[in-house]
């Protein structure tokens, strides 16, 4: 008996699925007949599988060239680099504010990693705070981003911070 009922069942489901399909082919029911399910790629085939693995692997080989010829003349750049940080750091004359500053550095950044993840464990803040962000880039954007009066504003604004900062303005 349930055999029966599954059979008609799916006889049935057949029968509307292929109804639907034929009401679908005429242009005038194409909008009412968009189907909720996903569009599927096409399957890969084993071959262009393999042949997009060998071709991979090839990429892979050749990055690993161009690393090993780079560490070498990155042992030449990091030697001359030494150097030039001992000369710059003989010719400081206050070496002790340049390690306080440092330090103070390290510490802020520290405290900074603090608070970020006493933030972030609060339930809806961080979701709250990633929204103020995007409300303020789109206003950024608006704002000066946009139109082309506003890039020009923008550009003389940055100047002017630019010379202030300089200490030429």
């Amino acid at each position: 008996m349930a055999a029966i009922a599954a059979a008609s069942t799916s006889m049935a489901s057949t029968a509307v699925f292929t109804s639907h399909l034929s009401l679908c082919s005429t242009a005038k029911a194409a909008s009412f007949c968009r189907s909720a399910l996903p569009y599927l790629p096409p399957r890969v085939s084993a071959s262009a599988f393999s042949t997009y693995f060998k071709f991979a692997e090839s990429e892979r080989s050749s990055l690993r060239q161009v690393k090993a010829s780079s560490s070498e003349e990155a042992s030449v750049d990091t030697s001359e680099f030494i150097t030039e940080l001992k000369e710059k750091w003989d010719a400081v004359e206050d070496k002790t504010t340049v390690l306080l500053y440092g330090g103070g550095a390290i510490v802020a950044v520290w405290l900074s990693s603090i608070l970020v993840g006493a933030i972030n464990s609060v339930p809806l803040l961080p979701k709250v705070l990633e929204l103020v962000g995007l409300g303020y880039t789109g206003w950024f954007v608006y704002r000066y981003l946009l139109f082309k009066s506003s890039r020009k504003e923008l550009a003389e604004d940055i100047e002017k911070l630019k010379k202030k900062v300089a200490g030429t303005e």
